[in-house]
């Protein structure tokens, strides 16, 4: 058998879907970009996007929703200077393609940046790269087979304890097939695929009621989610509940905390990686502006932002410029080496492109944002970390949080936490916030667990209304003097 090079694959695929039905071709491209491109400019692309969702809810045994949506479009973009002229349409036809050229041509010529609705250069193709498959992940299971994955869910739940009450199910996939066509000749093409299975659970004991939660996907079919991956996640979301049954007051105070590996990097994807996006660069408002070269952590903390992880939820083939995701080291032993760049802060900051220009569909403007942040691991047994916490919190998983870039103080709060005295796990806590400075708690980081480990493919990233999938993960970490707010 005989395969196609995977970037000429992905592009036949969305001229097929996105291109050939509506009567578009090269020249149509062409003649939206040179149409544009009659005021001075800088850049410009013309986005193209179809999305499939279909989502499915079991509660008390009943499947009780099910959706499936499509949207589809294309967004059309001017950048001159610092400006974004910008506009978009749901109507795939050669008219609103050039209409939608001729208003963001007008909005560039009159200085304007906002959104609205509404010489042909030699094409070149991205690099090649196939990081997941070119599958619909929807058709990869049929609704009786998606309804008995729920339905095991459900019972694998209820059977691991008697004091769980209520069992929640969901599953969700996605099929996004992207093109993107810039004026500088790009012609670059994606098929994502992305699943995700969750489960919540309600345990009861004694007149108290607790939540715990567990899920996780990527970037394959359901097909690929097996009876390992699901009894894994009810295990994560029965132990929460079990767990915060026993739960006490959390202490209060400062203290070194212990952060467990994977999802709990969600706290250095908060506090650390949206301070390392180039546009807080670029406008001087980020905590780490004008740093890079400086130590800004403790020797050993080394982050990156790797969009080349196979088949992870944060990965990409291409950004949604068309530039293809790279292994971005960001923070190499504690010096700051390198900020995320799409292709406008990039040019202006006179840097190299990351491939990290994201948008959330073809009705939003790209900017830059994270894939898969995580930390490496260090040479410390995770065990031997914990012991070492004469009197303190060991997080294990974070809800919600905040953070403010600028002066990068965040605010986490932890929905499964231990107090812990002479090295000893005592009891589980409730009610236990972090709260700290994300560029001063890099530099606190005393010890680095050898167990990195990335979550397990729940993660989405909102910045600026715009939201998209990404990873984190991180070893296990203790961090001297944060500030944890409690009930006790």
């Amino acid at each position: 058998m005989i395969s196609r090079e995977p970037t000429l694959e992905r592009l036949a695929i969305a001229q097929a879907l996105l291109l050939e039905p509506f009567g578009l071709d090269e020249t149509v491209l062409a003649r939206a970009l040179g149409c544009i491109a009659q005021h001075r400019i800088d850049d410009a692309d013309l986005y193209f996007e179809t999305t499939r969702h279909e989502g499915w809810s079991l509660e008390e045994g009943i499947v009780k929703s099910g959706s499936f949506s499509i949207d589809q479009g294309v967004g059309v973009r001017a950048v001159a200077g610092e400006r974004t002229a910008f506009a978009y349409s749901d109507d795939l036809s050669e008219a609103s393609l050039m209409d939608a050229a001729r208003t963001v041509r007008s909005i560039g010529a009159a200085g304007q940046q906002r959104r609205v609705k509404v010489g042909r250069a030699r094409s070149k193709v991205a690099p090649s790269r196939r990081l997941y498959a070119t599958l619909d992940p929807i058709g990869t299971l049929d609704s009786a087979r998606k309804v008995a994955l729920l339905e095991k869910t459900e019972r694998l739940a209820r059977a691991r304890d008697p004091r769980v009450v209520q069992v929640m199910a969901g599953l969700a996939a996605e099929h996004e097939v992207m093109l993107v066509a810039r004026a500088d000749g790009t012609r670059a093409a994606d098929v994502r695929p992305l699943v995700r299975l969750s489960v919540t659970v309600i345990a009861e004991q004694g007149g108290r009621r607790e939540v715990g939660s567990g899920g996780g996907g990527g970037r394959y079919g359901l097909d690929r989610i097996d009876d390992a991956m699901i009894a894994h996640w009810v295990e994560q979301a029965v132990n929460a509940a079990l767990t915060n049954l026993e739960s006490r007051p959390a202490p209060a105070g400062q203290m070194a905390v212990v952060l467990g590996p994977g999802w709990p990097g969600v706290l250095l994807h908060e506090a650390v990686g949206h301070g390392l996006e180039g546009d807080f660069h670029r406008r001087r408002s980020s905590a780490f502006t004008g740093r890079v070269g400086q130590r800004v952590a403790a020797r050993g903390v080394t982050v990156l932002d790797d969009g080349t992880l196979p088949d992870r939820r944060g990965s990409l083939n291409v950004d949604d410029e068309g530039a293809p995701s790279q292994r971005n080291v960001l923070i190499e032993d504690g010096i700051l080496r390198n900020c995320l760049q799409d292709s406008l802060n990039a040019r202006l900051m006179g840097v190299a492109a990351t491939g990290n220009g994201r948008r959330e569909s073809y009705a939003h403007a790209p900017m830059p944002r994270m894939t898969n942040t995580y930390m490496l691991g260090g040479k410390t047994d995770p065990a031997e970390i914990v012991a070492s916490l004469e009197r303190g919190l060991y997080a294990t998983n974070f809800g919600g949080g905040q953070v403010d870039i600028t002066s990068g103080k965040f605010v986490f709060s932890a929905s499964e936490a231990f107090w812990v005295e002479k090295g000893k796990i005592l009891y589980p806590v409730k009610g236990a916030t972090i709260i700290g400075n994300g560029p001063d708690a890099l530099t606190r980081v005393s010890l680095i667990g050898n167990d990195m480990r990335l979550d397990d493919g729940v993660g989405m990233c909102g910045k600026d209304g715009q939201s998209v999938p990404v990873g984190v993960g991180q070893p296990t970490l203790r961090i001297e003097r944060l500030t944890v707010g409690g009930t006790a």
